[in-house]
């Protein structure tokens, strides 16, 4: 069946529930050079959002403003390492390496084969990376390096199976247009583009896509136009935009995005060892009340957030609204779908006592696994996912 779109698996609730307040715009100093010419996406398009960063453009979703499972495409976060590249010549997708017939694919090409749509939610392997202490290296994301779109687009593996796989084949390396060269430390060796890999088991899973449409229409040029990897349970950084050539490799890839950076410590018998950052970890995220909000004392006051946990399902969302001493079960709203976030609520029950209070969640998995109370130094400044307290004052 050419061409046609497979239901959507899971349902996804899609009511609209309270919103909130937007965040102040924080510009920060960039920390590459965007060789690929001026973008042609700004702030100013993305009206709401966070300026984290100008040149290159990156944009937090301001996360007390959550009110809907799926994120509208001009409020979903935009990570850029080097700037939006511009497309000066027809776009090809090529497919080397080890495999026994190298592929150029057009657009055209790619949409001719059979599509899907799923929601998936990506978040940055840096988000929360403002509340780590002490003071982190890279953007200084707090809440809203996250967000659930539909993605429309051909599974990988499909590709894969097109191209013909050798069997000395073990990953699989996903190259974007982007390039330019960091200059912070750790330094790149001159002019690089971005490019992760991904070990065959995970790319031949049904919910790898090369997407070339976002909740319904086409990529926008911030969100990797004309086709970018969705890569459904790992953090964003494997989920490579402005997708240019895929190559099969028979060793595993050791790029600058694989090592350098979006690595972390792993610890084998006490001695650490750098390894790819890879599955979303199980978090909760309280949406309202937010940061230093006044909250009348006394009256009912529903919180409300998402939770998320990467390859599994949430099983259970908890709320503390006293620091931590006493825990409560929160709602957990519509159905769980795949690799989405799940949204939740909480009626609290303001105390009458003005004051500050501390008011928490915390998520758990069906695996079993539950937000740290601190977090795990070995993984850096990435796959921050730790409970953070909220600080809200009772007016």
């Amino acid at each position: 069946m050419n061409g046609r779109e497979e239901p959507i698996p899971g349902e996804i609730d899609r009511r609209g529930f309270l919103g909130g307040v937007a965040l102040a715009a924080l510009p920060l100093a960039s920390t590459a050079a965007d060789t690929t010419g001026a973008s042609p996406a700004t702030a100013g398009s993305h009206p709401g959002l966070v300026v984290r960063e100008k040149d290159p453009l990156n944009l937090e979703f301001p996360f007390p403003t959550l009110d809907t499972a799926i994120t509208p495409t001009n409020r979903f976060f935009v990570r850029t390492h080097f700037g939006v590249p511009k497309l000066t010549a027809p776009w090809r997708l090529r497919v080397d390496g080890e495999v026994e017939k190298e592929l150029e694919l057009t657009l055209d090409d790619l949409r001719k084969l059979p599509s899907k749509t799923l929601p998936a939610l990506i978040e940055c392997a840096g988000n929360g990376r403002a509340f780590l202490v002490p003071k982190a290296k890279g953007l200084a994301w707090e809440s809203g390096a996250v967000g659930t779109a539909e993605w429309t687009g051909v599974p990988l593996s499909a590709v894969l199976e097109r191209a013909g796989v050798k069997a000395g084949a073990v990953e699989v390396v996903l190259q974007g247009a982007d390039q330019g060269e960091v200059r912070d430390e750790p330094k790149s060796p001159g002019l690089i583009h971005y490019e992760r890999s991904l070990p065959l088991a995970k790319a031949r899973r049904p919910e790898v896509l090369l997407a070339y449409r976002m909740n319904g229409k086409d990529l926008t040029p911030e969100h990797g136009f004309p086709v970018r990897a969705v890569v459904s349970g790992w953090y964003g950084m494997a989920s490579v935009k402005w997708l240019t050539r895929m190559t099969l490799t028979a060793t595993p890839f050791q790029g600058f995005w694989q090592t350098l950076d979006y690595a972390v410590w792993r610890r084998d018998r006490g001695r650490p060892a750098l390894v790819p950052v890879t599955e979303i970890q199980v978090k909760a995220q309280i949406a309202r009340p937010s940061l230093s909000e006044a909250v009348p004392a006394g009256k009912p006051y529903r919180m409300h957030g998402a939770a998320w946990a990467g390859e599994s399902d949430i099983s259970k969302v908890e709320v503390s609204t006293d620091g931590g001493k006493t825990w409560a079960e929160a709602s957990l709203l519509g159905k769980s779908s795949p690799f989405t976030w799940r949204l939740w609520e909480y009626q609290w029950q303001v105390p009458k006592e003005s004051g500050r209070y501390q008011v928490m969640a915390r998520a758990t998995d069906k695996r079993g696994k539950t937000q740290p109370e601190k977090h795990d130094k070995d993984r850096r400044n990435y796959m921050i996912n730790h409970v953070i307290p909220v600080e809200v004052e009772v007016t």
